[in-house]
């Protein structure tokens, strides 16, 4: 009969002299002789020293290939050379009995388990449940599992009722791309996978549910980036009925810190209240909608004091500064630096230093000159201070100056206070802006809500001037969640969609169950819904989020593993009514159309 005594992260000294059976991965073997030899045997829990003593047996362990999967029973003893970097460096076991449960078919394996992180990421995403078998990459797993158990046991204990909402639903105007899955039964029409539970949360405040959440999946069509998985996401859903913008942030508040400061590699996070920044002033100051409260830079407003100083790029444009005092780099450090802000943002950065003796040198500095005591005095500069600089229109030198702040602070010691989480809230979202592709008037962020000054606002206002009830979670430059007070109100809904083109008739159509659910009466109601997968990252310090997901997709969006996306059979097409067209005929027919 299969089994074990104790796992390979258990045995101790005070078990020396117990007889025990041990499963686990064959993971190598140090052979001294040809009767001695050292074998690890690893599992889910650790690693277990094996000492063959015996010929016989180490002949057998030669038939079998490693990672094969084995039973050993023996003898536990005390170590003669301890290992105090193990848990269980003080005994190794004498086997008596080795039985091979699993064989490991290959000679070769597509890494060393202990080193796949270093290994090519197409293979470790194709050999992912060996990748997983490396103790430092489950050990993220592990972590991701204990952080989403303490997420569940904090919203519970704040009365939150956990309620799971459907995965087949219909396609809905979120921001991204929608899966579509044909439906069989209804020829020509489909399901979309939901890109968040958004309506449905809202339906169940109209229910009567007083507070709501789930560890949601969510499904978006768009492309990977280092915070973001392509595909297929997480998020800690959640919305309170008859409650305010305060009430969620309270609510976060003291959820997220203990749970960033127990589980991350920093162990101090920010405490209640976390500070809050209006999203036009974290543009103006930080030159982000997600800054990094940690970096100790701000940005400056340069563009008087460089007006007229006879440098093309400044000639009417908005200048913004990132003043970095007491600077040490070297000309070779900002070079790069310059360089990677124009890969980042696609935007030059200049600069100009003063020296000990209070001078202009270095970069654009000659047309600082006949202005100097002026820029010195608007951006209260000292012996020893770097500037640098961007322009361009406001939004554009803001990003930039972002990126610089941003740089600046990584790159060079002194400007950022790293060993921490630093929580803010941006608030103050615009309602509306203008859409860079378009050209027309859009909503910025969610639809769903409530602009500040509720219908007067939508009827008196410029658009571009209304302010909504939406909020963002950042931490460590990293945007976690977007929220918002709901429209609950069908009359200001109808209004708030007509703005971006769209009336009654089209709400009514595109969101019939929510517009109809609001005329029945419904609170007022507010939510947040912070990326799972973000947060572990965060709390990991992992730069790549799919170094925390058990089975990620590759940057194109391809599960290399299991070979998805895939063809299917003919049959399969015709169940759900589909015909594939081939790329030249879609073209041939799109010059026709």
């Amino acid at each position: 009969m299969q089994g074990r005594t104790h796992n390979c992260g258990q045995l101790r000294l005070e078990n020396a002299g117990e007889e025990v059976r041990l499963v686990g991965w064959y993971e190598n073997l140090r052979k001294v002789s040809k009767n001695l030899g050292f074998v690890i045997l690893r599992d889910f829990y650790g690693t277990t020293q094996i000492v063959v003593e015996t010929e016989e047996m180490l002949a057998q362990l030669s038939e079998i290939n490693y990672e094969s999967t084995i039973e050993v029973t023996g003898t536990v003893r005390e170590r003669s050379a301890k290992n105090a970097k193990l848990p269980t460096g003080e005994i190794e076991v004498v086997p008596s009995k080795l039985t091979l449960l699993g064989r490991c078919r290959y000679n070769e394996l597509p890494f060393q388990i202990n080193h796949s992180k270093e290994a090519d990421e197409n293979a470790r995403l194709k050999y992912r449940y060996l990748d997983l078998r490396n103790p430092e990459v489950k050990s993220r797993m592990v972590l991701r599992s204990k952080v989403i158990a303490e997420l569940r046991a904090a919203m519970t204990a704040h009365d939150f009722m956990e309620i799971t909402t459907p995965i087949l639903t219909c396609s809905s105007p979120e921001g991204a791309r929608d899966y579509l899955v044909p439906a069989r039964n209804h020829p020509g029409k489909f399901y979309a996978l939901p890109q968040a539970p958004q309506q449905f949360k809202q339906l169940l405040m109209a229910s009567g549910f007083d507070r709501y959440f789930q560890i949601a999946p969510c499904f978006r069509d768009e492309d990977a980036r280092a915070d973001r998985s392509p595909g297929e996401f997480y998020q800690l859903d959640m919305e309170m009925a008859f409650a305010s913008q305060d009430d969620v942030f309270e609510i976060f508040e003291d959820v997220l810190p203990p749970i960033f400061a127990k589980y991350g590699i920093y162990k101090e996070a920010s405490q209640a209240p976390f500070t809050r920044i209006p999203y036009l002033e974290a543009m103006d100051r930080y030159g982000s909608d997600k800054p990094d409260l940690r970096i100790k830079l701000l940005v400056q407003d340069a563009t008087a004091a460089m007006a007229d100083c006879g440098f093309g790029p400044f000639e009417g444009n908005t200048v913004k500064a990132v003043v970095a005092g007491n600077f040490s780099g070297t000309r070779k450090q900002i070079d790069k630096l310059c360089a990677e802000v124009e890969v980042v943002s696609g935007q030059k950065a200049y600069w100009f230093r003063i020296d000990e003796n209070g001078e202009a040198v270095g970069g654009i500095s000659r047309f600082v000159q006949e202005k100097k005591t002026e820029i010195i005095a608007a951006l209260g500069l000292k012996n020893g201070d770097f500037v640098a600089l961007s322009a361009g229109d406001l939004r554009t030198a803001q990003k930039t100056a972002g990126v610089i702040r941003k740089a600046v602070g990584n790159t060079f010691e002194g400007y950022m206070d790293r060993e921490r989480y630093e929580f803010c809230w941006i608030v103050d979202f615009p309602m509306y802006e203008i859409g860079e592709e378009s050209g027309e008037l859009e909503f910025c962020h969610n639809p769903f809500s409530m602009p500040q000054g509720g219908e007067k606002a939508l009827e008196s206002e410029n658009p571009l001037d209304i302010l909504a009830y939406q909020y963002d979670l950042v931490c460590n430059g990293v945007e976690l969640s977007s929220g918002a007070v709901r429209n609950h109100e069908p009359e200001i809904m109808v209004k708030a969609f007509e703005l971006v083109g769209l009336g009654e008739e089209d709400v009514k159509a595109k969101f019939p169950a929510m517009y109809n659910a609001f005329c029945y009466g419904a609170p007022p109601h507010a939510g947040i819904a912070p990326g799972v997968d973000r947060m572990v990252m965060l709390i990991a310090g992992e730069e790549s989020i799919r170094e925390i997901i058990p089975f990620p997709m590759n940057k194109n969006a391809q599960d290399v593993m299991m070979g998805a996306p895939a063809s299917v059979e003919e049959r399969q097409l015709r169940d759900v009514h589909i015909q594939i067209v081939a790329e030249k005929e879609s073209a041939q027919a799109d010059e026709k159309g």
